[in-house]
This record gives C-alpha cells, structure tokens and sequence, in this order.
C-alpha cells in the first residue's frame, strides 16, 4: 500500500468513526454523485450548457421563443435522465438513512435518484425534473408523455387544464429556490454534527454556504470530490475521489466495526 493509499484508508476509518458517533449527519449532494450513474453535468464539456445558453426564468415566463429553447434543451437532458439509475453512491446513502446514521440528504441535483434508491429525507434545493407543473394554474404531469409530444410535433405543450405555460418542476436561473425546502435545509445544516458534501463545487449560492454554516455550528466537514473546492482548506477530511467508491469504503468500515 502507498503513502497516498494509507492516508486515504486512514481517513476512511475516521469518517466511518464519526458516523459511527454522529447524532445529526446531513449529506449535500451535487452533480458529481449523478455523473457516475451517467448524467452529465449541465458546466461540463459534454453537458447542455456547453453548445447552448441557459433559460432564465424571466425570459421563459415572457417569451414563446424561450419557451421552445427551454424545452429544447430540456427534452435533450431528460433522454439522459430518463435511463438513469442510482449508483453505489445513493445506494448508500439510502442505507444510512435506513439504520438511522443518517438524518438526511439535501440535493442540488433535480434527477430523483437519491428517491429511486430508497432515500426518503430529501431536501431538493433547486426542484425536480421528474414532474412538469403548470405555471398558470398549477396541475401537475408525468414528464415522458409531454417530452414526447414535443419531440413529435415541434411545439410547446400547453397545459390540458388551462392552456397555460408548462416547465419542469424545477429552479431556473433567476427563480427563487423554494422558500421552505431552503430554511428546512439551513435547519440541517446548523444542527447536523457531521457533514459531508459529495460531488458539489461549492460555487453555487446559497446552496454553497450550507457547509460553512454546518463548520461555523460546530460539525465535522467531510467533502468527497472530484476537484478541489475552496471550502477544502476548513474541511475535516477531502477525498478528491469517485463518490461511490469512497461511499461504499466508508459502509465497509462502518459495518465491519459495527
């Protein structure tokens, strides 16, 4: 074993220590756990937003033109998400929570998956892609069936109730989060004793202050990442490692000891 492998074993001991010791362990997920189940990231070179420019939500509500690049680029990243499944990652997660280690899991991701793999406690910051509500009057539809009426005809699909503006059930550039899911999450945050942040860059606010509230309270920080973060320098231990891989290191660990 190499110096790097014992530090990171070492560190893999500890975290599953803490959790093992934690009264209030909240996980932050961020693109990078969706990735290892094949879900580009929307900011990487191979994710929408690197051939087209993102909708903002003043834009969406005002113009039809925006509408259809929205769901263009919409029906582009369902295909993705759509044959999507959890990965060992959120299989985990989903574990923790079921033996009670974990309290919950507060996600920027809008994909479902932490739902998919039996997670229940699940804050989801900026929405979900797995619903279509209208935004006129506020029925709500399954995804596929819309997503294909536009790929067949061209148009924008208008809401069966009302005749009003349809979009995912999620948090576009220049919407607010929703006020409730965001004050239940900074509640996590300043009572949690062990935080970890999984596949999140840290640079979208105010998501990305959750860890430091979670730090400034007084818990452990542990961030699993592929890159390196400018909240590494507080955090307790940083894997810039693949999520599953550590995830499941750490479930070894926890179990073996326990």
């Amino acid at each position: 074993m190499t110096p790097t492998e014992q530090s990171e074993s070492k560190a893999i001991e500890q975290v599953a220590q803490w959790l093992r010791e934690a009264r209030s362990a909240v996980a932050f997920t961020g693109a990078g756990i969706s990735t290892e189940s094949g879900i580009p990231d929307f900011r990487s070179p191979g994710g929408i937003w690197a051939t087209s420019k993102p909708v903002y939500f003043d834009e969406f509500m005002a113009s039809a033109e925006a509408r259809y690049e929205y769901w263009r680029q919409k029906a582009i990243a369902h295909r993705d998400m759509a044959r999507a499944r959890p990965n060992v990652g959120h299989e985990v997660l989903a574990r923790w929570e079921t033996i009670g280690r974990l309290r919950a899991v507060i996600t920027q991701n809008i994909d479902g998956l932490h739902q998919l793999a039996g997670s229940r406690q699940v804050l989801e910051l900026h929405g979900t892609a797995r619903r279509i509500a209208c935004l006129d009057c506020g029925a709500d539809y399954e995804p596929d069936p819309l997503v294909e009426q536009f790929l067949a005809t061209d148009r924008v699909p208008l809401c069966a109730a009302c005749g009003g503006r349809l979009k995912t059930a999620t948090v576009s550039f220049g919407q607010s989060l929703p006020a409730d899911v965001l004050e239940r999450s900074v509640a996590l945050a300043r009572e949690s004793d062990l935080f970890f942040v999984l596949g999140s860059s840290l640079v979208v606010e105010p998501a990305a202050s959750l860890p430091r509230l979670a730090r400034r309270e007084g818990a452990r920080l542990v961030i699993v990442n592929r890159d390196p973060t400018d909240q590494d320098a507080t955090a307790d231990v940083v894997l810039h490692q693949p999520i599953g891989r550590t995830l499941a290191a750490i479930d070894r660990a926890l179990q073996h000891a326990s």
